[in-house]
């Protein structure tokens, strides 16, 4: 039997500074490279501009022979991750691919990455998608992420962040609360069937919306724990960041959770705003926080979201209960500036009591 066909999509974004170890990484891959298209959407980034002149000059002379075949994709425009990645999705469904690897800009695999991956997809249908095991680099004996947490208010964050790869005890495959977006095999049929990432996010929680969608579809969403992708991982604050990951946080939960899992969590849900209100305040992002208001106070906002929440809620197959089996019951941050005493002593205790509670409540 031949093995299924791979689109591997690379969405580039100044990627000039880790093109070479990328590279070096498909030149070693063990998966057979006549079944692998490496597709690299270039997103221009706002400073730096397009790669694509390095992106051309790098792999064009070596695509079909010492690495997988090369399609490149330039965008005039930066599409976000979840509108960059799109286009490469878009490219692999109407050229009949099996399965679609997002490739993080800013990492490359291990030789057998793929191969891993493809395996424990074939050998269990009930996995819609799955995260490898994301180890730092250059401290590859440190995990980046072991399978990420969704929070049941919304938030997301690595799992078992710096955590010794060594001290790690995970089943070879095993299922998680959502996939890492940074380096993610997802099956073709079910993009076809249920749609590709959602634009709207632009930047993060998009991969926390898709795994949620498998979850809701009665799928597995997974880490195969062999699979390794090293990821030149740098925690970033800023203003951007902070303002779609609370915005999308909120989209998340409209999409997904019922009205009454919604009420459930509306008390502690209100403490918590008090809390990021404080953050804002402290961090000097106290206008950023009255943006992510502003959008949600705009009625035509409302009208996007509750389209998307109606056309979830009529595809679901599962439970609230089976959907957040798997929710954090408290928020760890990978920099020790935000994981405060506030947020130690007083914020997460309070948060694991109520969850300890509400979990009980929801049965729906």
């Amino acid at each position: 039997m031949q093995h299924p066909k791979v689109a591997i999509i690379y969405l580039s974004f100044n990627s000039d500074i880790y093109l070479d170890d990328v590279t070096s990484a498909l030149q070693k891959i063990t998966y057979p490279k006549d079944r692998v298209e490496f597709i690299v959407v270039d997103n221009p980034h706002p400073k730096f501009g397009s790669s694509m002149r390095n992106l051309e000059e790098k792999l064009l002379p070596i695509s079909g022979s010492s690495i997988p075949h090369v399609t490149l994709l330039p965008q005039k425009e930066n599409l976000g991750f979840a509108g960059g990645n799109n286009i490469g999705i878009a490219w692999a469904l109407e050229h009949g691919f099996d399965y679609v690897y997002l490739h993080n800009n800013d990492g490359f695999m291990a030789a057998d990455c793929i191969e891993k991956m493809v395996a424990a997809l074939e050998a269990d249908q009930q996995i819609g998608a799955a995260q490898s095991l994301l180890l730092l680099y250059p401290e590859t004996e440190l995990v980046n992420t072991a399978g990420n947490s969704f929070h049941y208010l919304g938030f997301g964050y690595c799992g078992n962040f710096r955590v010794k790869k060594s001290d790690l005890k995970l089943a070879p495959v095993e299922e998680v609360g959502y996939a890492s977006g940074a380096s993610i095999l997802m099956r073709a049929k079910l993009l076809k069937e249920y749609g590709s990432w959602d634009k709207d996010f632009f930047l993060y929680h998009e991969d926390i919306e898709y795994s949620l969608r498998m979850k809701a579809l009665g799928y597995k969403v997974c880490i195969v724990r062999d699979a390794i992708f090293y990821h030149k991982y740098q925690f970033s604050r800023n203003e951007d960041k902070f303002y779609y990951m609370e915005r999308n946080r909120y989209g998340v939960m409209l999409m997904y959770f019922k009205w009454p899992t919604l009420l459930v969590l509306l008390p502690m849900a209100l403490v918590m705003e008090i809390g990021l209100i404080f953050f804002s305040v402290i961090s000097g992002w106290f206008a950023v926080r009255i943006s992510v208001y502003k959008y949600w106070l705009n009625l035509k906002h409302w009208q996007l979201w509750l389209a998307k929440r109606k056309h979830i809620q009529s595809i679901r197959k599962v439970t609230d209960k089976e959907i957040l089996k798997l929710a954090a019951d408290k928020v760890i941050f990978e920099e020790k500036d935000i994981n405060n005493p506030l947020l130690k002593y007083i914020a997460n205790p309070l948060m694991v009591a109520y969850w300890f509670i509400a979990k009980r409540i929801i049965f729906w």
